[in-house]
C-alpha cells in the first residue's frame, strides 16, 4: 500500500490541530482498507467456490478399483513372444448379471494413443457421464478402464526391454483387452464398447472381431479404414523424427533424445490442434510463444521415446474396412468438423458408413465448445447423441 503525501496545511478542529496531510492520508488509508477487505472477501468466496467445485467433482465418482492382469507366454501377431506381460486396469461400480448369469451392465472405455484409463476420471469426462443419474452412472454400471499395451501401468518398452520389446499392433491390443474382460474380469457381455481416437479405432475392431459380445459401439474421433494420406505421413514423421536422432541409439539411449522427441511432439501438437481454441489460449505473439514453450516442456518431461515410437507404429495393421459388414451391433460414430486427424472433407465416413448395418454417423460442427481432435473427451459436446443412442438400445 502506498500513501501519497500532499503539501501540509494546518486546520483547527475545536482545541485540536491537525495537518491536512494527515487527514487526507487517513481518509485514503481507510478507503484502502475497505478496498482490501472487498478484495479479500472476493478471494475467500472464490476459494470457497473452487473448494466446493473440487469436492463436487470428487464426489462424482468413487475411487476406482485398480488391478493388474498377468498374461503368460503371449504370442504377438509379429510372431514374437513374451513370457509374461501385464495389463493394468481400473474399474468403477459393481458388475451385475441377469437370472442366467449374463453380465448386463459392463461398459468398456478405451483411451487414445499415449493416454491411459485414468484420463477418463477427469471432471470433464467422468463428471459428465459417471455421476448419479448420468448416462453411465457408476451406481448402475460396471465401468472398465484399461491401460492399453504399451501405455500407462501396462507392459511397455520403457519398463525394461526398450527396443527389444516385441513389435505390438492394434490387433494385439484388442486381443488383450478381450482377454482382460473375459478371462480376468469374467465379463461375458458388454453393454457398451466406446473409445476415443485410438480407442475409437479399437472399438471398430471389437465390432467385427467380437460382433455378438456387446449391445452397442461408440467410436469417437476415428474412421474405419486403413490409415493413409496425411494421417499416415504425420505418423511416419513422428517415427522418423525419433529414429533419425543419433541420440536415440537404436533405442538404447540413457537420456531422452531431445531433438527427435521434440520434433515428434511438434507433429503431435499440430495433429491434435484446434485453431479456434489455440487463438483463444494464445491471442498475442508472446502468449503463443509461451504456450508453445510450455507444451513442449511439459510433454517432453513426460514422454519416453521408445514408448512413443511403438505407440504410433502400432497402428500400421489397422484397417476395418474389409470387415464392416461383420459389425452387427448398433454403432454410433461421432467425429468433429475441426478434427485435423480425421478431416471431414475427405468424405471417408460418408462412403464407409452405408456398409455398417446398424450404424449412425454424427459430424459435430465447429463451435466454441469443440476442441479439434480432443472433442472426443468432452461429453458435454456429444452427450445428447449418446443419450439418444443408449435409449435406442432399450427399444
Amino acid at each position: 500500500m502506498s500513501l501519497r503525501i500532499l503539501p501540509a496545511r494546518t486546520i483547527g478542529v475545536g482545541h485540536m490541530s491537525f495537518a491536512r496531510t494527515e487527514i487526507l492520508a487517513l481518509r485514503r488509508f481507510d478507503r484502502s482498507v475497505v478496498a482490501l477487505r472487498q478484495v479479500a472477501r472476493t478471494a475467500v468466496l472464490a476459494l470457497l467456490a473452487a473448494a466446493i467445485a473440487v469436492v463436487t467433482a470428487a464426489q462424482t465418482t468413487s475411487p476406482p478399483t485398480d488391478g493388474d492382469f498377468i498374461v503368460r507366454d503371449f504370442a504377438f501377431e509379429s510372431g514374437e513372444r513374451l513370457p509374461e506381460l501385464k495389463i493394468h486396469y481400473r474399474t468403477l461400480g459393481t458388475l451385475r448379471r441377469d437370472a442366467n448369469g449374463r453380465a448386463i451392465n459392463a461398459v468398456l472405455i478405451l483411451h487414445g494413443t499415449g493416454g491411459t484409463g485414468r484420463q477418463f476420471q477427469s471432471t470433464a469426462f467422468a463428471g459428465g457421464l459417471f455421476g448419479p443419474g448420468q448416462l453411465l452412472d457408476e451406481g448402475t454400471h460396471y465401468i472398465i478402464l484399461p491401460d492399453n499395451l504399451g501405455h500407462g501401468g501396462s507392459s511397455k518398452p520403457s519398463d525394461r526391454l526398450r527396443a527389444a520389446f516385441p513389435r505390438y499392433a492394434y490387433t494385439d491390443m484388442v486381443r488383450l483387452q478381450h482377454r482382460l474382460v473375459t478371462e480376468h474380469l469374467h465379463v461375458d457381455h458388454l453393454r457398451l464398447v466406446m473409445g476415443t481416437s485410438m480407442g475409437g479405432m479399437h472399438s471398430w475392431m471389437w465390432g467385427y472381431m467380437h460382433p455378438s459380445m456387446m449391445d452397442g459401439l461408440v467410436p469417437l474421433a476415428s474412421v474405419p479404414t486403413q490409415i493413409a494420406g496425411r494421417n499416415r505421413i504425420m505418423r511416419k514423421m513422428i517415427s522418423d523424427s525419433i529414429r533419425q536422432d543419433p541420440a536415440w541409439k537404436d533405442g538404447n539411449y540413457t537420456s531422452t533424445p531431445v531433438r527427435g522427441v521434440t520434433a515428434a511432439l511438434n507433429i503431435l501438437l499440430w495433429m491434435t490442434s484446434s485453431p479456434l481454441q489455440w487463438q483463444k489460449q494464445a491471442p498475442t505473439r508472446d502468449a503463443a510463444d509461451a504456450f508453445y514453450a510450455e507444451q513442449i516442456r511439459t510433454r517432453l518431461a513426460a514422454t519416453d521415446a521408445n514408448d512413443m515410437l511403438y505407440q504410433f507404429e502400432s497402428s500400421a495393421d489397422y484397417d476395418p474396412s474389409p470387415h464392416l459388414e461383420k459389425i452387427t451391433a448398433p454403432l454410433l460414430a461421432i467425429n468433429s468438423a475441426d478434427d485435423q486427424v480425421n478431416p471431414p472433407e475427405l468424405k471417408l465416413m460418408e462412403r464407409l458408413m452405408p456398409r455398417v448395418k446398424h450404424g449412425t454417423y454424427v459430424l459435430l460442427p465447429i463451435t466454441d465448445q469443440t476442441r479439434g481432435h480432443g472433442t472426443h473427451s468432452l461429453p458435454a459436446v456429444w452427450g445428447e447423441h449418446l443419450r439418444r443412442f443408449l435409449a435406442s438400445l432399450d427399444r
